[in-house]
Formats: structure tokens, C-alpha cells, sequence
């Protein structure tokens, strides 16, 4: 990789893409799993009470998509199938979305298993999980690679559908809170949110004006807002990324707009004032209006954070010897990952054969920098992110091109990670991820996707490691607020 700061003419492909799918998905695939006890026979009569719904997806005022949930009840237990259909404007190419999932209910509503496929243009998954206990197993396979994971809860996981009377039936009072440990089958992982009733709202749909109930959600940090009606129906759900839920008759549902808004720029985070001149500077500063409930770690490596000013200073790349020790402690950063799979046959061979003829860190990621920038053709791809997918595909955005050079450089020795956060390009600051290596006793940025070693001092880190932490960049959507401030002389 050519040492540089200048970014190359192809088009950045942005994070923004991965976390408005996993925003999307944790909507759509019951995300909330209530631990709170419930009257379990009520609460599953209640959910048998309604077999087909539908509901229509919205993105800024446009319909891009329906969802089709059917409950089945078969003895004790019910069956949940869904069907999604999604139409969405990347880039301004149309990328078709399908989803079908299933999942089975005990009679206290208790998750006991789940498969589900997806499909997008480049992408194809399947899964497959069951709960015993507190713990959910699960498979994962992307044709080019089969994952196979657990994960253990607080308590047995409850799946939530389009019907929640139980929230109601429990009395909650408005401004009451419960914390929740759930489960997310789309992006595989364990997570927390926080539920508050805000009481009863006019909200107006389609024209008409309903009396309904309010809850808010934060998960990841993100917050989703879901009205019921007086039988707990979920009428409409919205998310701060722009995705709204409608529950609609189906042929209101099925009927997508021909046009959409563009998914990534509608949620770049537009600068305050005019950005610095990157290439006269080797120290950039900013101001940040962050969520107050923020979780993020900013003082890492590069950057000092104090009241909101961020500073940024450019690494120097240092000089490496041959017998560069780990520190301890930082074997994570070289193990294997279910999704960075350092110890596959196939990433250690192709890292192997990039590293041949290196004689130290330095040298290593160099080549199999240059190599992950020059193989992968740039392209969106809708799904989860895996080193070996990649590896066998050779096509992806900055989620797989961080992806696969953290497999590739782990497995060369080198202590990597994975770092999440925003990036300027045309005029604002998109999501984007991106790398970091431990060299000399520091850690380095590097961006594979566009060529830069260490990467330029628009790369803002707000945080780094697996699929958990990365969703937590969701919380940021349509709160962060980023100003250039010019350098002191």
C-alpha cells in the first residue's frame, strides 16, 4: 500500500449502508424479546387472536417494501412466519431485498427455534437456531462459508410480534421503564434495550387520526418508537434512520413506489460551516454534539476528546523490527472471530502467500494492504460481513474490506481491528469502517477501501471491534453533529 492522503475517484461505499440494514432488519425480525413477566396463557391467546398481518415499509414518505406475518397455531406452540420484500435505492441502482423467516413459539410465547434466508444482489444467507435455556445456538451460511456460534442470555428469550397486548395488559404506567436482554436473529447477536411507556398520543396515518399508544425503544443505542391500539396491535413503528412500519391491508401494503429516496446520503451527517483543508494539516479538530446517553470511547490512539472537541493528530508510521513482540493482553486482537476467521485454511494460505518474503510487521501490512484495495471490487452488498465470504466473492463496501484484511493481517501475526465511525466525502461525513494496526507500540489507521496508510484525518473513530459494537454507530443517526474548526496558529 502507497503511504498517501489523498482519496482516489471511485465512489466511497460507506458503513451508513451496513447500519441502516441492521436499523431495518432489527425492525423488521421481532427484536423485542420481553423479560418482564406476563400472563403467558393471556399473552398467547392474545397473539393467535390475529393470523395474517401486513405491513407496509416507508423510507422519507416513500413505500420500499411490505412485510407478510402469519400466525399459526399448532397445538401448544405457534409458528411465526414472515415474508419481507424490499425494493431500496442505493446509490441510485435498485437493490431487491427478500427475507423469509420462521420461528416457533412455545405457549408462554418463549423463542425454541428460528430459520431464516436472505437475498440481496452479491449476498445470500441461510441461518438456523434454537434456544435451550438461556442459550441460543445457531448456523449461519453464506455459500462460501458456514458459521456456527452460541450465545447465552440473561433469561430465556421471548419473541415479540406485531401484537403486544401483554405490555398493556400489565398496567405500565406512562413514564415506567424496563431493561430488556434480547436476542437479534438477523445480525446474530446478543444485545439490551430499554422500553418506556410514554402514554396515549394523537397520531395521524394515512389521514385519519388515531388514539394510541406510545412506547419508546433504545437499543444499541438507538431509538425506535412503536404506537399500539387499545388490543396492542402495533399501527405504526419508526426508527430515527427514516424507516417507518404501517400496518396496512395487503393491497395497500404490496403497492411499492416506483421512485425512493437514496438510502446512504439521506443519512450522511452534513457539517456545520466548511471542513478543513486535509492536506495542509497534520492535526484536525472538531466539535461534536453527541446523544447525551452516548457509549462511545473516543479517546483512542490518534484522538483526544474533552467537551465536545475532538483532535485528531496524523500517525507517523514507525519503524518495525524482526522480532516484534504482542504486548500481553492483546491476543484478541490476533484470535479468530466467528465473522473474522483468521485461523481458516483458506485466509491463512492467501496470507501466507501475500506475506512472502516480509520480514517484519511493517512489511506484512503493506502487502496484504495493497492486495485487499486492489482485489475487491467496489461494491454495495447488503448483508453480514465475513472475511471468508469475501475472500471467496472478492467484491464488497468498507464492511468487507475491513473484514478480510483484519482475517488476513491476524493471521499474518499482526494485532488488528476493526474501527467504526464517520469519514468527510462529498461534502459531509459518512458511516464508514475501516482498520487499525498495533505497530512499534501504537496503534496505526489504515483504510483498505480507499488506499490510505494511515488513513486521513477525516476518520473519525467512535468505535471498533465485532457486528455488537459496530451497531452501536446506530445510535448516531440524525443526532451527530460534526463542525470543522479551523487550526489554532
Amino acid at each position: 500500500m502507497t503511504e498517501r492522503h489523498d482519496r482516489p475517484g471511485f465512489p466511497l461505499i460507506k458503513i451508513g449502508l451496513f447500519i441502516l440494514w441492521m436499523t431495518l432488519f432489527s425492525m423488521l425480525l421481532g427484536r423485542d424479546y420481553f423479560i418482564e413477566t406476563i400472563d403467558t396463557r393471556e399473552a398467547a391467546a392474545l397473539e393467535r387472536a390475529e393470523r395474517t398481518v401486513f405491513q407496509g415499509i416507508y423510507f422519507k414518505d416513500n413505500k420500499i417494501g411490505y412485510v407478510e406475518n402469519q400466525f399459526l397455531p399448532e397445538g401448544e406452540q405457534i409458528v411465526l412466519r414472515q415474508k419481507a420484500h424490499m425494493q431500496l435505492n442505493i446509490s441510485a441502482q435498485t437493490h431487491v431485498i427478500d427475507l423469509d423467516m420462521e420461528a416457533t413459539l412455545d405457549s408462554g410465547n418463549r423463542l425454541q427455534t428460528f430459520t431464516f434466508t436472505f437475498s440481496s444482489p452479491f449476498y445470500r444467507m441461510a441461518a438456523a437456531g434454537q434456544v435451550d435455556g438461556n442459550t441460543v445456538s445457531y448456523t449461519l451460511e453464506t455459500g462460501s462459508s458456514t458459521i456456527q456460534d452460541s450465545m447465552v442470555l440473561a433469561k430465556p428469550p421471548l419473541l415479540a410480534t406485531t401484537r403486544r397486548a401483554y405490555l398493556l395488559i400489565q398496567g405500565i404506567e406512562s413514564g415506567e421503564k424496563r431493561r430488556i436482554p434480547w436476542f437479534d436473529p438477523i445480525s446474530l447477536t446478543a444485545k439490551e434495550s430499554i422500553l418506556e411507556y410514554r402514554g396515549k398520543e394523537q397520531v395521524l396515518i394515512h389521514g385519519r387520526i388515531f388514539n394510541l399508544h406510545r412506547f419508546n425503544e433504545n437499543f444499541s443505542g438507538a431509538r425506535v418508537s412503536s404506537w399500539l391500539d387499545d388490543e396492542g396491535n402495533v399501527v405504526k413503528e419508526e426508527s430515527p434512520a427514516g424507516f417507518v412500519f404501517l400496518k396496512e391491508p395487503e393491497f395497500k401494503a404490496k403497492q411499492i413506489d416506483s421512485e425512493s429516496t437514496e438510502l446512504l446520503s439521506s443519512v450522511a451527517v452534513q457539517i456545520v460551516g466548511e471542513m478543513i483543508d486535509l492536506g495542509s494539516t497534520t492535526v484536525a479538530h472538531y466539535r461534536l454534539s453527541l446523544p447525551d446517553d452516548h457509549q462511545f470511547i473516543l479517546n483512542h490512539g490518534r484522538q483526544q476528546f474533552t467537551d465536545g472537541l475532538l483532535i485528531v493528530t496524523l500517525e507517523t508510521i514507525p519503524e518495525t523490527s524482526t522480532d516484534e513482540q504482542v504486548p500481553l493482553g492483546f491476543e484478541k486482537y490476533l484470535a479468530a472471530t466467528p465473522y473474522i476467521q483468521a485461523d481458516a485454511e483458506n485466509i491463512i494460505a492467501k496470507s501466507t502467500e501475500l506475506t512472502s518474503g516480509a520480514t517484519t510487521s511493517l512489511e506484512k501490512v503493506k502487502m496484504l494492504a495493497d492486495w485487499v484495495h486492489n482485489a475487491l471490487e467496489k461494491r454495495p452488498v447488503i448483508g453480514i460481513p465475513d472475511a471468508v465470504t469475501t475472500l471467496n466473492n472478492l467484491r464488497g463496501d468498507c464492511n468487507e474490506h475491513a473484514s478480510l484484511f483484519a482475517a488476513l493481517s491476524r493471521a499474518a501475526g499482526v494485532p488488528t481491528q476493526i474501527a467504526v465511525g464517520v469519514v468527510y466525502h462529498k461534502e459531509a461525513f459518512y458511516y464508514h469502517a475501516w482498520n487499525e494496526v498495533y505497530l512499534a507500540g501504537q496503534w496505526v489507521s489504515l483504510d483498505t477501501t480507499t488506499n490510505q496508510f494511515p488513513a486521513d484525518l477525516s476518520h473519525l473513530r467512535f468505535t471498533g471491534g465485532g457486528l455488537q459494537e459496530q451497531a452501536l454507530i446506530g445510535s448516531l443517526l440524525g443526532s451527530l453533529k460534526i463542525e470543522p474548526l479551523p487550526n489554532k496558529q
